[in-house]
This record gives structure tokens, sequence and C-alpha cells, in this order.
């Protein structure tokens, strides 16, 4: 089981690396400083002038699209990924500099998976070359979308055309003016259908008519402008039969083959938050001193490093190891894996982030430094792509299928 980076992109990972710490990192406070001035929901141009020059250069350097595993991607492997992965999640802006970001590599493999040659052309190509973004729409307030086949939005046929109506929320990225399209979840099937045969995935055009934003969620306080986390009603929204995507009754499918490289994207970007803030942590007790001596030498704070470093260590290995089976082909033998790492990768990292807190003691909640920021980001991911209570039952129930031929 290889679990490193091949030889031939450690030269890759070295560049991307050093663009994270000299050039995207150092740009984040003049990046975030520009929100209130040009509006929430807009990008000024000196937000677009720092973005674009980032991806000028990543796109120069061949440092773009590193996501995409199959045909016409990269080259990597999911573990070659990885490692690139982490190291984007040190910085917020990073994923977006590579073409790396969430919601938007999951929506592009969709595309690139399943996506019909029109849809190919009018979403995946500017997709991939950064000229929009896109939000996934699935959770919806009025019912508990951790067990998806809770998802109501209707969507009837009509003729030549789909009629959605409902509302969805906690749509990430919905917010970014360059927003165009969303791939949404609905319901087509009744009750006579099989629990997982009555959803599908369907295109919609952000513009379409009848498509209302009504607010933005804040997380912890925060409206994450100007990306946002939109709650959208559909009220008559009409879209063409042919944006349904493979048929009526397969959403369940897509989502699986959607959330799974996903999962293991955003845990390993938490990787890499938690590896910047033991790194805060560390040179913080060494630097500063309280009773006469280096915070360091204070109270257990040797066991809370000690830990810190352990707990990193473990994560990124079942972290590689879930990448590996992801890499054998068999997205079934590779679920439990996912599973796993979506419950301990989160919680190792928000547990790293909330030491580096202490240790920083007034100003680690302050905006003089990024662990806030981090510590709810993390908190965010214990419920995004599901709660860590569905994730720990089906590990669960796949340990226990060893010992069982009943259902459990």
């Amino acid at each position: 089981m290889d679990l490193g980076l091949r030889p031939e992109f450690r030269a890759r990972l070295e560049r991307v690396t050093a663009m994270v710490r000299d050039e995207i990192a150092p740009a984040e406070a003049e990046f975030h400083a520009e929100v209130p001035r040009g509006g929430r929901w807009v990008l000024s141009e000196r937000q677009v002038e720092i973005l674009e020059g980032l991806k000028a250069r990543a796109r120069a350097e061949g440092l773009w699209n590193l996501w995409l595993t199959e045909e016409g991607g990269a080259g990597l492997r999911t573990v070659d990924y990885a490692w690139f992965a982490e190291v984007m999640g040190r910085s917020p802006l990073a994923p977006e500099v590579f073409n790396c970001n969430a919601p938007d590599t999951g929506n592009m493999e969709v595309f690139h998976r399943y996506g019909s040659a029109e849809m190919q052309a009018r979403w995946l190509r500017p997709l991939m070359e950064g000229e929009i973004r896109s939000a996934y729409l699935m959770t919806e307030p009025g019912v508990a979308s951790s067990d998806a086949t809770n998802i109501a939005m209707s969507c009837v046929r009509d003729g030549d055309d789909y009629v959605l109506d409902g509302e969805k929320w906690w749509a990430t990225g919905a917010g970014d003016p360059r927003c165009a399209v969303y791939i949404v979840m609905v319901r087509t099937g009744g009750e006579d259908a099989p629990k997982h045969r009555r959803h599908s995935m369907i295109v919609v055009p952000a513009d379409t008519p009848g498509i209302e934003v009504l607010r933005a969620m804040e997380v912890y306080g925060h409206d994450d402008a100007p990306h946002g986390h939109m709650h959208i009603r559909f009220s008559g929204v009409r879209v063409p039969a042919d944006n349904i995507l493979l048929g009526e009754g397969r959403g369940f499918e897509i989502a699986q083959g959607r959330l799974g490289p996903g999962r293991i994207h955003h845990c390993m970007r938490a990787i890499g938050m938690a590896e910047a803030a033991l790194e805060m942590m560390c040179r913080r007790s060494l630097s500063r001193e309280a009773f006469g001596k280096p915070l360091a030498q204070l109270g257990a704070n040797y066991d809370i490093i000690a830990e810190a470093r352990m707990e990193i260590e473990q994560a990124r290995l079942l972290c590689l190891k879930a990448a590996w089976m992801m890499d054998q082909g068999d997205a079934r033998a590779a679920a439990p894996w996912i599973h796993q790492i979506k419950v301990v990768a989160p919680r190792v990292a928000l547990k790293v982030v909330d030491e580096a807190v202490q240790m920083f003691g007034a100003q680690g909640i302050s905006q003089d430094v990024p662990l806030s920021a981090m510590w709810t980001h993390l908190r965010t991911l214990r419920l995004a792509d599901g709660p860590d209570a569905v994730h720990r039952r089906q590990v669960a129930r796949a340990e226990l299928r060893h010992y069982t031929q009943e259902k459990v």
C-alpha cells in the first residue's frame, strides 16, 4: 500500500507549497478587507486583480485542475492529490487559485462523469477554465436532510420541461456573483418507487426565472461573503427536460460518485489547517513568556503539543488510506474508510485549532489571527457532507457485517 506522493510530482508540490506560503497567504488580509467596500455579494476590482493574478501564475506553471484524477486531468492519483489538498488547506484562498475549490470540484466531477456533451460545453469547460463558479443544492430547511431520502423539492415533468418548487438552504457558493449554475437534488418519484430511486439530479442555470435568493445563512454570525451559503426559493422554475442527469431516479448514484472524492479533499484540507494551527501554537509557546517561563514550559503545554502532533499523524494516515482505497476503483469498498475520515479529520483538526486558540489567549479569538475562522470552518465541516453521527452509523454497520448475515 503506497501512501506517498510519487516522485514525479514532488517538484510540483514544492511549487504549490511555495505559492501558498509566499504569495497566496500574504494576500488574504487584503482580499477579505475589500468585502465591505464593494458590497457583500460582489467582487471588487482589487479582489479580481488579486485572484486572477494568482490564478494566472498557477496556470502558467501547470498547477491547475490538480483534483481531476481521471482521464484529462493532471495525472495524479487520489493519494497524490491528497498531499496537494493538505497544503491548500493552509489558506482559504488557495483552493480557488489552483481551481481546486469546493463545491466546484464536485460539480465539475459530475459534469465530467455524467453530463451530456452540451452540458460539458456550456458548464464544464468554463468551470475548468475558472471563468464561472457553481453551487450544489441538496439540503432543505423543512426536512432532516442528514437522511437524504427525506429530500422533498418537487420536480414534475410538464411536456418538454421539468417544473421545480421548494426551498434549499446552505447552498455554498451561491452568493458569489460568478455563480452561474446549480446542480440540484430533487424528488421525482412517488411513494411506490424504491426509497433510493425517488430522487434525481438536475442542472439549473442560476438566472432561471422563479429563483429567489431569500437570505445568506450565517456561520457563527458570519455570512462568508462574497462566497456565501444561501437560502433559495424555487417557485415554478422551468428547466428543459434534457437538464436531468442520467435520467429520473439516479440522484443517489450521482451523489455518491460526487461526495466520495470531495470528502477526502475536505479532510486533507482539514489536516492542512491542523498543521498550520500546530505551527502557530509552537511558535507562540516559544516566543511568549508568563510567570518567568516560555508558555511551552507551563501547565500541560508539552503534552498538548505532543498529542496534537500524534493525532495529526494518525488522521493523515487514515485520510491517505481512504484515498488509496478510492484509487483501487471500488467505491463501495472505499466507503467505510471515507466515513471514518469524515469523522476523524475534522474532529482532530478542530481539537488542535482549539488548543492553539487557548495558547494565544484573547488574541486567538480575535481577527488578528486566523484561528477563529479556522475553528468555525472545521466545526461546520462536522455537519457538511453529512454529520458525524450519520458517518459513525455507516462505520458501525460496515463493521457489524463482518459478524452477521442479518440486515443491520
